[in-house]
């Protein structure tokens, strides 16, 4: 796989860092009352909103559960 890619996914991951940083501020989240809401450690969620981590599908589930939003809205 060529190494331009890995740009690629870092951007990628950081736009979904920031979708899920605005849908969880548009519900009135804070990352603590998030994290409790959707099961997930508040530090996971911080690599997930800084586009660090790449996201496991169940967290993807229960992090567009809570924000009562489609997995797609989240990734596309």
């Amino acid at each position: 796989m060529p190494r331009d890619l890995d740009q690629w996914i870092i951007d990628r991951r950081r736009e979904l860092g920031d979708r899920v940083r605005r849908l969880r501020l548009g519900a009135s989240h804070t990352q603590e009352s998030f994290a409790e809401a959707t099961g997930i450690d508040r530090r996971t969620l911080q690599r997930i909103e800084a586009g660090t981590s790449d996201p496991r599908y169940s967290d993807l589930l229960r992090i567009a559960a809570v924000l009562d939003q489609r997995v797609s809205v989240l990734v596309d």
